[in-house]
């Protein structure tokens, strides 16, 4: 009798949990759609805001917070680690990590454990631990998970990996605004920008837009035409070289005489 209340229970959860996701949904947008990747690029900020979209009143008891993710394009990495051999730093073991963004961040309205549990964070993939994916390492590495915390570290430090709680303004439950700052080396791609609203721990609902990074003129022309004719792209280089040191030449010649 208790195994088959509990298995009603269960079913039930599963029925209205979809329904209470209906009753709150967002609606947001960024501040720009496109950044354009130029020679004189030296960063963006990303403006992310929005509103609570509601069937239902305000729940005072069971109060909503807001997560909002930026994920660059996911590449495989290799971590290597360096250690001094006869004076010498060489490298030694390496792992490589399957698929870890090549930008994160991360911003909450308020402190990161007291909105979401570990199991949901395990489930949508939010944390910057948790966006990595390093499934395997060589047997012979016997702290593997070391090296997911090396790249993390670096990339946190370089502003490429970004944790940034009590950062989303949250006003009555319903608008939020909040900024990400984009680093001068962002890599060309689509963007996925993803905000959820949590509840009790739990996401409530989510919404994902896209951003598209890329480079524009003069970067654009030169990046396709040295993927698309290498062979041009070569002979233009060695021309603009040997057209440039005879310049310096004739210069240098000119002040000197």
């Amino acid at each position: 009798m208790i195994a088959r209340l509990a298995l009603l229970a269960a079913l039930l959860a599963a029925v209205l949990r979809p329904a209470m996701a209906a009753e709150e949904q967002i609606v947001a947008d960024l501040s720009q759609r496109q950044v354009p990747i130029t020679a004189d690029f030296d960063g963006s900020e990303l403006i992310l805001f929005g509103a609570v979209k509601r069937e239902t009143p305000i729940s005072i008891t069971d109060p909503l917070s807001v997560i909002i993710t930026v994920a660059g394009p996911s590449r495989p990495v290799v971590v290597r680690r360096k250690e001094r051999v006869a004076g010498i730093w060489v490298n030694t073991d390496a792992v490589e990590v399957d698929l870890a963004p090549s930008f994160y961040a991360v911003a909450t309205s308020r402190p990161f454990n007291q909105i979401l549990s570990s199991t949901e964070d395990l489930r949508y993939k939010i944390s910057i631990p948790q966006a990595i994916r390093s499934v395997g390492a060589p047997m012979t590495i016997q702290d593997a998970p070391s090296f997911t915390e090396a790249l993390i570290r670096i990339r946190a430090n370089r502003g490429d990996y970004q944790f940034r709680p009590n950062t989303v303004a949250f006003f009555d439950q319903t608008l939020f605004k909040t900024s990400v700052t984009l680093p001068a080396n962002l890599t060309e791609g689509t963007y996925k920008v993803t905000l959820y609203l949590t509840r009790n721990k739990q996401v409530v609902t989510s919404y994902t837009t896209n951003l598209a990074v890329q480079k524009v003129g003069m970067e654009r022309w030169l990046y396709n035409l040295a993927h698309q004719q290498p062979l041009i792209y070569g002979i233009l280089s060695i021309v603009i070289a040997i057209a440039a040191g005879w310049i310096a030449s004739a210069v240098f010649r000119y002040f000197k005489g």
